[in-house]
C-alpha cells in the first residue's frame, strides 16, 4: 500500500538526524568537502539516483577562491582517514566536490533542489550547554565547524531523496527531479561553476532554502534582498630597505595598502540603493626597522543591485590601482568570490505559500521578505533558470535562536529540520505528482 506523505516524512526523520550529526562531526570547508560529497554520492546511488559528480558538474575555470594544491591534498588525505567513500573520491580530487542526483519519472518539467554542504573556519564551542558537545557529535576537525547550518541542508537533501523514492513511481508519473549538492557557498564561490557546467540548463523550477536562527515555526516563502557582491584579495609588492639608513631606497607597500583602505571606505554611496565596502583583513610589513615590502588585504563590496555592485567594484579597482601607482609598487588582484542579486519568481513563491499552508507544519507563514541584506550564490542558479524562462525561489525555515550564524556555539533545533524536508517533498509532490 502506498504510504501517505506524512508517513513517509516520519519514516525518514531518524536518518536525517543521523546524516546531520555525521556531517556536523566531520565538517569540511569549501572545495574540500571530499568526505561529505562522497557520502552524499554513495547514499544517492543506493537510493537509485543517477549520480554525477566532480568535473561533470563543476567547471574548472569558474571556481573561485580555490585552496592551494597542498591544502586540497591534505584535506583529501584527511577525508580518507575519516571514512570517505573511496568509490567516489577519485572524481572529487582536486576540489571538484559537487554532486547531482537525478531521478526521472517520465516526460514533464525538471525540478532542481539545491543544498549547500560546506562548513566554516570557526572553532566550535566545547561547553556542555552546546548541544553537539552534549550529544557527542562535536566537530573533530580543529578550527572548522558547521556554524551556518549547511550540515542540516545536506541532511535535508538526503532526507528528501529518500522520501521521494519511498513515495515511488506510483506517486510520480511525470517529470524529473534533480538534487544539487553544491560546494563552497561560503564566500559565494561555488554556484557559478555548477551553472557554467550546465547543471541547470534543462531546469524549469529551481528551489533552495536556509535553516535560519530566528523562531521555530516560521516560514518565509520568498526571501529576497540578497545583495550582489564581489570578494577580492589584493597583494601589493614593494621593495624592502633599511628604515633608518636608506628609506629612500625602498618602496613601501604598506603605504599603498593604507592609502587604498582609507579611500575604499570613502567611495561615494549610490543614490539608487544600498552599497557596502569592507576591508576585513590587512597584513603588512615584517619589522619596525624595515620598509614594508609585502602587504596583503581581503575586501568585499556589495550592492543592492548588480548595477550598484558594478559601480562600487569599478571605483574600488581604480583606487587599488591608483594607490599602487602613488607609491610605485606592484599589485595583484584575485577575485575570490562573487554573486549577483536576484528576486524569486512571484508565481513560485505563491505556490510555496499554498503548499506550506496545506502541509500544516508551520505556525507562521510569511509570503515575502526583502530583509536578507547578505549575499547568496544560489542567485546564479535562480537567475539562470529565470533567464531561460523558468521559475526560481528561495525560502527561509526558522529555528529557535541559540546564537547568530557563523558563531562558535551556533546550532539548529533538530525538530525543525524535518519541517524543511516536509516542505521540499511537498513542493516536489505539487510540481511533479
Amino acid at each position: 500500500m502506498e504510504q501517505s506523505l506524512e508517513q513517509v516524512i516520519q519514516s525518514v526523520f531518524d536518518h536525517v538526524i543521523e546524516y546531520r550529526r555525521d556531517f556536523h562531526k566531520y565538517p569540511e570547508v569549501g572545495w574540500t568537502e571530499f568526505r561529505t560529497a562522497s557520502k552524499i554520492a554513495r547514499r544517492l546511488s543506493e537510493l537509485g539516483y543517477a549520480v554525477e559528480l566532480g568535473k561533470s558538474v563543476i567547471r574548472k575555470e569558474s571556481r573561485m577562491g580555490l585552496p592551494s594544491e597542498l591544502e586540497l591534498e591534505a584535506h583529501y588525505e584527511r577525508a580518507l582517514e575519516q571514512g570517505a567513500d573511496t568509490a567516489f573520491l577519485d572524481d572529487l580530487k582536486g576540489g571538484y566536490t559537487g554532486v547531482v542526483g537525478t531521478l526521472k519519472f517520465g516526460e514533464g518539467p525538471v525540478v532542481a533542489l539545491r543544498f549547500d554542504i560546506d562548513a566554516l573556519k570557526v572553532n566550535e564551542c566545547k561547553e556542555d550547554n552546546h548541544f553537539p558537545a552534549k550529544a557527542g557529535f562535536l566537530s573533530i576537525n580543529e578550527g572548522v565547524m558547521h556554524s551556518c547550518g549547511h550540515d542540516t541542508h545536506a541532511a535535508i537533501g538526503l532526507g528528501v531523496a529518500e522520501a521521494i523514492v519511498k513515495l515511488g513511481d506510483k506517486h510520480f508519473s511525470a517529470g524529473t527531479l534533480k538534487l544539487v549538492f553544491q560546494p563552497a557557498e561560503e564566500g559565494v564561490r561555488g554556484a557559478k561553476s555548477m551553472v557554467d557546467a550546465g547543471v541547470l540548463d534543462d531546469v524549469d523550477y529551481v528551489i533552495s532554502g536556509h535553516m535560519m536562527a530566528m523562531k521555530s515555526g516560521v516560514l518565509v516563502c520568498g526571501a529576497g534582498g540578497f545583495m550582489a557582491t564581489t570578494k577580492l584579495d589584493v597583494t601589493y609588492k614593494g621593495l624592502s630597505a633599511h628604515a633608518g639608513a636608506g628609506p629612500q631606497e625602498g618602496k613601501n607597500s604598506m603605504l599603498a595598502a593604507c592609502s587604498a583602505v582609507l579611500n575604499l571606505n570613502a567611495i561615494p554611496r549610490h543614490a539608487e540603493g544600498a552599497s557596502r565596502v569592507n576591508v576585513g583583513l590587512l597584513q603588512a610589513g615584517s619589522d619596525r626597522n624595515v620598509i614594508a615590502e609585502d602587504s596583503f588585504m581581503k575586501l568585499e563590496i556589495r550592492g543592492e543591485t548588480n548595477a550598484i555592485n558594478q559601480y562600487v567594484e569599478a571605483y574600488a579597482l581604480r583606487i587599488i590601482k591608483s594607490a599602487a601607482q602613488m607609491h610605485d609598487v606592484r599589485f595583484e588582484i584575485q577575485q575570490m568570490g562573487a554573486a549577483p542579486s536576484g528576486k524569486p519568481t512571484q508565481e513560485l513563491v505563491s505556490r510555496i505559500q499554498r503548499v506550506s499552508e496545506k502541509l500544516g507544519v508551520f505556525d507562521d507563514i510569511q509570503e515575502w521578505s526583502d530583509d536578507a541584506t547578505g549575499s547568496e550564490d544560489f542567485m546564479y542558479m535562480m537567475n539562470h533558470v529565470q533567464d531561460q524562462g523558468g521559475q526560481g525561489a528561495y525560502f527561509i525555515v526558522g529555528s529557535d535562536k541559540v546564537t547568530g550564524h557563523h558563531t562558535s556555539n551556533f546550532d539548529i533545533q533538530e525538530a525543525d529540520v524535518i519541517k524543511a524536508v516536509h516542505l521540499y517533498v511537498g513542493l516536489v509532490d505539487d510540481l511533479l505528482a
